[in-house]
């Protein structure tokens, strides 16, 4: 075992030198060099295998042409498949050997014919073809009958099997393997083509964002005044009214029945938790800016009113942009601000600039109690004082009913209908005295007007009967008329004049 192991040892490194031999010789072969097809013209040999490996080399390249060249690579292979130790013993593969040296001529015959009818000889022995004798036996013999197309057909799938048995390539592998690399390749440029341009883009919009950001340093470190921010609403001064029930009676008076309900019935307002600072308005109002500018449109914020619920903007709209631009973004606007919903106000009487209303991340609830109890509330001279909660600035809101010809609470499911019609009656029961103001209430629901059923205000039990409100709608219309009747023969237009004429 381990003298057959030496000996292919050996067989390796005398075929590899042998191999470098050959392919030195084959390199630095020059024409000038004694060799076998003449006798050479130098005195000094410049092959540097010596005057034997000028010889070996002519030899070569006078029978074979630029095949030659396979001549090392095939002795050095073999001592490759020499040195391979085969599974079952320690013998030298013969069958395998022979096997390759086989695919080896067929390789060196057939690419000798190919080389002769396609390749011109150039640094070779004189009178040598690119195929070498060889290739001029064996492509010339084969031109005559098969043409020069079907010559190389046959001479080209002679030379890739005998190439196949020389090496043991599998040409399908080669093919898989090939269009594997070269899909992964397509992929991986396509994918760097595509970082690039992705870089490529994010620099140029980096370089836009930076223009316009410093186009808008530039435009607000020209501005005239900065944003005004108007002062919160604070917490109104209480009416007389509530600060005299602060003071709580000590015996109750029952003989009394007609007077008004105490505030102390209503749930106190909360504590208000504080809103935006100056500081996070002005980076609002700036934000707003740069958004709208990114739609084209250039505005300028002048003022900002932070409310309870909402807080709006006042915007100055560049000279000659249309308010139906701005309009139109509306809910563009409020998805780059990423709110609900923005409402733009096209006309501010008295002013000439646009409103933008932001809901407020945290919405404060308004009281009834803390609209009631106000200075304004009690001043009013009405019976008929409507308190109908507060405006976008926080400031009170009232209506007078008695100004109103008619008054349609409508809307969607939970919209508020009901939390509105129960203020409003609210108010009036805080405001008038059973004396001064009588109510029908029509309820055909039975659930919305029932809770009012024992107030002394009532001048029939709530109607939940169709029928029976037909008969209150007719008394009232009945009634109606009797009173116009009467104030047309005293010369008064409402029931305020009837009753100082009658004073």
């Amino acid at each position: 075992m381990h003298v057959g192991k030496g000996l292919r040892e050996a067989a390796l490194l005398v075929l590899l030198a042998v191999a470098a031999y050959l392919l030195l010789a084959l390199v630095t072969y020059h024409p000038g060099d004694p060799g076998w097809s003449h006798t050479g013209s130098n005195l000094k040999v410049q092959n540097l295998g010596g005057r034997v490996g000028a010889w070996f080399a002519d030899v070569l390249l006078y029978l074979f042409g630029y095949l030659a060249y396979l001549a090392p690579v095939m002795v050095g292979f073999s001592g490759f498949l020499v040195n391979r130790t085969r599974e079952d013993s320690n013998d030298i593969d013969f069958r395998t050997l022979g096997i390759r040296w086989a695919g080896f001529f067929i390789t060196v015959i057939t690419g000798c014919g190919l080389a002769t009818l396609h390749f011109l000889p150039a640094n070779l022995p004189l009178g040598a073809s690119a195929g070498g004798i060889l290739g001029q036996v064996v492509g010339g013999g084969l031109l005559r009958p098969f043409s020069l197309v079907g010559t190389t057909v046959l001479l080209l799938a002679g030379f890739v099997a005998g190439f196949t048995l020389f090496t043991g390539l599998s040409w399908l592998s080669l093919m898989d393997l090939l269009g594997r690399y070269t899909l992964a390749s397509l992929a991986w440029i396509r994918r760097r083509v595509g970082e690039l341009r992705e870089r490529k883009i994010s620099k140029l919009a980096r370089v836009e964002r930076e223009t316009v950001v410093k186009a808008e340093k530039a435009r607000v470190s020209k501005r005239q005044q900065p944003v005004r921010i108007e002062p919160v609403v604070t917490t109104p001064k209480p009416s007389e009214r509530a600060q005299k029930e602060k003071q709580i009676p000590l015996f109750k008076d029952k003989s009394t029945g007609g007077g008004l309900p105490p505030l102390a019935l209503l749930d106190a307002p909360e504590e208000s938790k504080g809103g935006y600072s100056e500081e996070t308005l002005t980076a609002l109002s700036r934000l707003v800016e740069l958004k709208l500018l990114d739609f084209g449109v250039e505005v300028e914020v002048v003022a900002v009113h932070p409310g309870p619920v909402i807080t709006r903007f006042e915007l100055q709209p560049a000279p000659g942009l249309k308010v139906s631009k701005i309009a139109n973004l509306a809910k563009d606007l409020a998805r780059a601000l990423s709110v609900i919903s923005v409402r733009i106000v096209e006309v501010i009487p008295g002013k000439s600039t646009i409103g933008l209303e932001i809901p407020n991340e945290t919405r404060e609830t308004v009281r009834l109690s803390e609209v009631l109890q106000t200075r304004e509330y009690e001043k009013q001279s009405s019976c008929l004082t409507l308190a109908l909660g507060k405006d976008i600035g926080g400031q009170s809101v009232y209506a007078d009913l008695a100004r109103m010809p008619h008054l349609l609470v409508a809307g969607t499911t939970g919209s508020g209908k009901s939390v509105a019609v129960n203020a409003m009656l609210l108010s009036l029961l805080y405001k008038a005295k059973p004396s001064d103001v009588r109510l029908i209430l029509i309820d055909p629901k039975m659930l919305e007007l029932s809770v009012y059923q024992d107030i002394p205000h009532l001048l029939a039990p709530v109607v939940t009967d169709m029928k029976d409100s037909a008969n209150a709608l007719r008394w009232c219309v009945a009634e109606m008329e009797r009173r116009y009747k009467l104030m047309s023969m005293l010369g008064v237009r409402n029931i305020a004049g009837y009753n100082r004429k009658i004073k």
